[in-house]
């Protein structure tokens, strides 16, 4: 039996346990209470409970597949029974609790101390602005907490239903290996979000292809196309993306139907974007819209920087 504590835990603890009971499979968890409990089959989590599980697990859209950790996952008691020792180390910890359950993963980051002269290894990253001296305006342009290695075998990994580790590299050093990234969940929950509302609007929206992720400072910088980038881009900090929706062209889809792929097209995935910030003002973030080139079709810009910010509109 389940010895019961007096006080009955707060709601936010008895959500982790809750958690830690479905995906793991026992109750031998001791975030709950003060004291360790006795294993024995998961129940149900309280219907009260539900709402809070699916924000911290699945976020806000319900499909996250990882969660990032910016201290090891051995500071939590019920990671380490789920994970093992071995997980004393940054990595990517994926778990299945059951067959038919998808996958899971946790992600322990690479201290940003361990980056010296601009590099990890082999991996050129370069210094972000505040490392310069310079003065920023705020901690959201402040230095990173850390970076995500990404290697072959890994960068298959899902972040989200739709997205991978992969779709946010920065796009050079191809032989490189690892690589590093910084992800910021809050993108990744936000471009899942905007997937959605297309789709319950009768849109054909099959993917968003991510075109630039995370851009290292040295890449930002100088590397491929460098036409309007900003010295203090958001996409050095891991919570922007530049995106189009695809549907198998290899370009922006045609979504108003009217035969041409333009702008258009781009102010119904800008609209979506609007939308999802409106229901989620914590999403809030820069949206922009980028017109054809040579290069590559219309995209639009989702960052998740804090505030509005709007472009290329109207």
């Amino acid at each position: 039996m389940v010895q019961q504590e007096r006080k009955r835990p707060s709601r936010r603890a008895r959500a982790v346990a809750a958690f830690a009971l479905a995906f793991v499979g026992v109750a031998a968890v001791e975030l709950a209470t003060s004291r360790p409990v006795e294993a024995r089959p998961a129940p149900a989590a309280p219907v009260d409970d539900l709402a809070f599980l699916q924000d911290t697990l699945g976020g806000r859209s319900g499909k996250l597949r990882a969660r990032i950790l910016a201290i090891r996952p051995l500071t939590f008691p019920f990671l380490r029974r789920l994970l093992g020792d071995s997980a004393d180390r940054p990595g990517v910890y994926t778990v299945r609790p059951r067959e038919d359950a998808r996958p899971f993963s946790f992600i322990s980051l690479v201290p940003f101390h361990e980056k010296v002269n601009g590099r990890i290894g082999r991996y050129r990253i370069g210094f972000w602005p505040a490392e310069k001296g310079r003065s920023v305006r705020g901690e959201k342009y402040g230095n990173p907490q850390g970076f995500i290695e990404v290697t072959p075998e890994n960068k298959d990994t899902r972040v989200s239903e739709h997205f991978k580790l992969a779709d946010f590299l920065t796009h050079d050093q191809v032989r490189v290996w690892p690589k590093y990234l910084v992800l910021d969940e809050a993108l990744v929950d936000k471009l899942e979000l905007v997937l959605a509302d297309l789709r319950s609007r009768g849109y054909d929206a099959r993917r968003l292809h991510v075109m630039s992720g995370f851009r290292t400072p040295q890449y930002n910088a100088g590397g491929g196309e460098t036409a309007g980038r900003a010295d203090l881009s958001r996409h050095q900090y891991g919570d922007a993306a530049d995106v189009w929706v695809e549907n198998g062209a290899g370009r922006m889809a045609d979504l108003n139907r009217d035969g041409r792929v333009d702008t258009r097209d781009a102010a119904i995935l800008a609209e979506a974007a609007d939308r999802v910030e409106r229901a989620h003002p914590e999403l809030a973030g820069g949206v922009g819209i980028y017109r054809s080139t040579r290069a590559h079709g219309p995209f639009v810009h989702i960052d998740t920087r804090g505030a509005r910010a709007r472009w290329g509109h109207g």
